[in-house]
């Protein structure tokens, strides 16, 4: 009789085991569902947020391309303004820096 019992004590662990084994199996396969979601789920986000940049990004492209012909017509203007400005103030002193460069040229130091 106590072979019986420790027989069926046996497979009362086995058994045991088995169910263990069973429920561990269960919770990894559950683990990695839920892993794999996560992961689709995030792979989801991010090209939903790359989306949003690259349209943000494509917006403001394409308004600073549509004035980049202003920008450049306004950049001439300033630059031909400055040039004009310059030619002035040197037509201007053009005399005076004459005068002062025969003066040093002219004047003999001993």
């Amino acid at each position: 009789m106590a072979s019986n019992n420790g027989q069926g004590g046996i497979q009362q662990l086995l058994a045991a085991e088995l169910v263990a084994q069973q429920i561990v199996n269960a919770a990894k396969n559950d683990k990695y569902a839920r892993l794999k979601q996560a992961k689709e789920e995030a792979a989801k986000e991010i090209a939903e947020h790359r989306a949003h940049l690259e349209n943000q990004f494509q917006k403001k492209v394409s308004a600073s391309s549509g004035d980049s012909g202003a920008n450049v017509k306004r950049l001439e203007q300033e630059t031909d303004t400055k040039i004009q400005h310059l030619k002035t103030e040197a037509g201007r002193i053009s005399g005076d820096v004459v005068s002062i460069l025969l003066k040093y040229v002219t004047t003999v130091k001993n």
